[in-house]
């Protein structure tokens, strides 16, 4: 991603804050390595979940972490997903290595959101991949626990340097290829800060959609806590 997408990206986020500041989400409360508000797994499963995670984190220092929620409050998945990294802080500060996948059981969509310093490896092309290959097919059968098991492991693999097959090209130039130019951003920016000006009620579920599309354009452990990482809304989202 290039600094100018960045940066602009950076605007249209602090835009969509602005937003949404009298709209305010309810958050799940960080307690492990895997949060499951939405109650979609059982014990044993959010223990080798558990498990499997800690053990990556205990290798690479990468720091992943499973939630479901029930619903998204009104939030595209992208907008929910970004805020809920930035919040917990999830992946070492300076480092930005940290990963969520995220399961909105309502709305039935799954996002695998991406801090800053994962970005070259878990591509946007791979988040995709693993969301519509392995997770998806599996919560169309209502196995929510082999998905969620089996999204995770794919997303350690491909961390470890194991791409699934079916992405082209290599990590940040195909994103920066196939997104926005900088003058679609920058529109984009104006029509956000004109809904704010204008005070449309809808303005924040508009925000979000437009910012998701840009996304999207190419293609409980004890003492656990976020350390700082840092996410600008890297990875993909996928229903089911």
């Amino acid at each position: 991603m290039s600094a100018a997408h960045r940066l602009f990206q950076g605007l249209l986020l602090g835009a969509c804050a602005l937003l949404v500041q009298a709209q305010e989400v309810s958050f799940p409360t960080l307690s492990g390595r895997v949060v499951d508000h939405a109650d979609l797994l059982d014990t044993s499963t959010e223990a080798r979940l558990t498990q499997m995670l800690a053990a990556h984190e205990q290798a690479t220092g990468d720091q992943l972490v499973v939630v479901t929620v029930p619903d998204l409050q009104g939030r595209s998945i992208e907008e929910f997903g970004v805020e809920l990294g930035r919040r917990w802080g999830i992946g070492q500060k300076g480092k930005d290595n940290g990963a969520l996948l995220i399961v909105a059981r309502d709305e039935r969509q799954v996002r695998i959101e991406v801090g800053y310093g994962l970005e070259e490896r878990l591509t946007d092309a791979q988040s995709s991949l693993i969301i519509h290959n392995i997770i998806a097919p599996a919560f169309k059968q209502g196995d929510f626990a082999r998905g969620v098991t089996e999204g995770a492991a794919a997303m350690i693999r491909v961390l470890g340097g194991e791409p699934l097959p079916g992405e082209q090209g290599s990590g940040a130039a195909d994103r920066d290829a196939g997104g926005p130019s900088p003058g679609a951003l920058l529109l984009l920016l104006m029509v956000i800060l004109l809904l704010i000006r204008s005070g449309h009620g809808r303005g924040a579920f508009i925000a979000g959609a437009l910012l998701g599309g840009l996304r999207r354009g190419g293609g409980g452990g004890g003492g656990f806590s976020g350390r700082g990482g840092g996410f600008g809304g890297g990875g993909a989202s996928g229903g089911w």
